[in-house]
């Protein structure tokens, strides 16, 4: 109970720092997606299914707040805190470098989802100048982010939560 009460608040606290002082930061109006880098953080630490539900609340936050159709931020941060959950079992936590990976991937997923369904859909075709200038940017951003908050989100999980057990931690695993 104490893990999911502290979950809570990591989602909210993120959801007002990206609502506030990320938005502050931003250079030409490219903000890094801390949101992401939480769903993607607690997908890999905690697992797929900690990662899907953290995914959809965070996006459900964004659909209440921003979205103008209901449920499409909670699909996509949802898919993509499932599908870094996958990375669970067969990385350290402590090392920086998949995560930084999964950041990349996962900011240019939810570049070319929103793309395709909120500009493509609606006529505007202008792929190229969309990913150079908005998904590219956003993306190394994000990588850039992903290096300072990694480690908050590390501390957050294995201090104030209870972390939950590898496959590799396992006492029937030859170390």
């Amino acid at each position: 109970m104490k893990s999911k009460i502290t979950l809570f608040f990591t989602i909210l606290i993120c959801f007002l720092l990206q609502s506030t002082v990320i938005s502050r930061i931003a250079i030409g109006s490219i903000t890094p997606n801390l949101i992401l880098i939480l769903c993607i953080s607690m997908g890999l630490m905690r697992g797929r299914k900690s990662g899907m539900w953290t995914g959809f609340f965070c996006g459900f936050l964004v659909d209440m707040f921003y979205g103008s159709v209901f449920g499409f931020y909670a699909l996509i941060y949802m898919y993509i805190g499932f599908l870094s959950g996958y990375a669970h079992r067969i990385c350290y936590d402590d090392d920086v470098k998949v995560p930084i990976f999964l950041a990349g991937a996962g900011d240019i997923l939810y570049g070319l989802a929103v793309y395709a369904l909120q500009f493509l859909l609606r006529g505007r075709l202008g792929l190229g100048t969309y990913l150079s200038r908005i998904i590219l940017p956003e993306t190394f951003y994000t990588i850039i982010l992903t290096l300072i908050v990694y480690r908050v989100f590390y501390y957050i999980n294995y201090h104030l939560m209870s972390p939950l057990k590898k496959e590799s931690e396992s006492i029937w695993v030859l170390k």
